[in-house]
This record gives C-alpha cells, structure tokens and sequence, in this order.
C-alpha cells in the first residue's frame, strides 16, 4: 500500500522541474537512493510525458504520482499516463470524486481546521496534505492531530531536509521536499537524513 510506503521511507519527493526530462531524470535519483514513492507535478511542461516516462522505466515496486492536481481533467490524464496517485495542493471535489470512482489514492490538500477535517473524513480514514505546511509549523500539525488523532498527514511546503526530523516527531506519516531536493548535494544529504531516521509505525499521530 502506497501509505505504508510513504511511512517507510518517511520523505515524499516532490519533483517540481522545468521539463519533463528533468523530472524523469530527478524520479529516477530518488529510486536510486532506494526511495519508492514519488510525486511529479502537473505544473512541469508536458507533465504526461514525464509520468509515462518514469512509470515505464521504474521498478514494479515504484509508485510515481502526480502532485498539484487541480480539476478531474488532468486527474483523469494522470491516471492514463500511470499516475498511482493524486495530490492536490487545495480541497478539489472533483478531483475526490474521480479517485473514489477509479480507486486511485487521492492526498486531498487541507490548510484550516475544516479542510482538514473534511479531508480526513469520518474515522480519519483518508490521507491529507497540509499546504502550505511553513506557515503553521510543526506546532501547527500537533495541535490539529491533537482533535484528529490518528489522521495521515503529509506537510508539504517550505519544509528544509533538515526539518524532516522536527516534523515526523510532530506526527507527520510522511514529509513532502520539494525545492531543498533540487539543490547541490541534496542526493547526498537526503541520503544521510534518512540513515537516521526510523520508519513511522500506525497513525500519523501515533
């Protein structure tokens, strides 16, 4: 299951590059770093090529999705190009209502107390993004798992590799990385965050 994945390997990449070459080539340094979980993003040109790129010439372990999904249009095209699941950076109804249809995991973007929990729904059953995750902290996330215990959270937005640590202790599933990944020697200290890290066990909140 994609969640247990992403609670395994504790960062989710999120690939935001300016072409879908670029995209295909930075999913591929994440597989080799042995990550199998990891998000492109629809605002990269020709995103579908990227996606069907990198779904073919991953391992069958790999689970590639598409990040900043906006309407049911580009969710149903990421679902064609492979896509295994779908993240938005805002609540998108027709976005939850193709992944429902389809049965392709949807990580719903959430920022106040009632997205949040309108994301999770009853019994917290559904995994959530909190975007953009900076401006309220990891003290912010404790406080909403606080009356949402249990809830899979993924921060995602201004967060730095150092950080990682800080936001899984807040309760964090997993911790979403974009523009920290891009920079000089990030493969390297990515790879050194995550030698010191243990996987999540349970609920974000657990």
């Amino acid at each position: 299951m994609i969640i247990d994945q992403l609670r395994s390997q504790r960062v989710l990449p999120v690939l935001r590059l300016p072409s879908a070459s670029e995209a295909s080539k930075a999913a591929t340094a994440m597989f080799d770093l042995g990550l199998e979980v990891v998000e492109l993003t629809a605002t990269t040109p020709e995103w579908e090529s990227a996606l069907r790129d990198t779904v073919r010439d991953a391992d069958a372990n790999a689970a590639i999705g598409l990040g900043t999904v906006t309407d049911a249009d580009i969710a149903e095209r990421a679902i064609q190009a492979g896509a295994r699941f779908l993240v938005s950076p805002w609540p998108v109804p027709a976005v939850r209502d193709v992944a429902e249809a389809t049965g392709v995991l949807f990580i719903e973007g959430a920022f106040t107390p009632a997205e949040l929990a309108d994301g999770v729904g009853p019994f917290n059953q559904r995994p959530t993004k909190l975007f953009p995750a900076h401006v309220g902290g990891p003290q912010y996330l404790k406080s909403m798992l606080a009356v949402l215990p249990g809830a899979t959270v993924i921060p995602t937005g201004g967060i730095a590799l150092t950080e990682v640590s800080i936001w899984l202790t807040a309760g964090a599933a997993a911790v979403g990385i974009g523009s920290d990944l891009l920079k000089p020697g990030a493969a390297d200290a990515l790879q050194e965050i995550l030698a010191t890290l243990e996987p999540t066990e349970g609920g974000a909140g657990a």
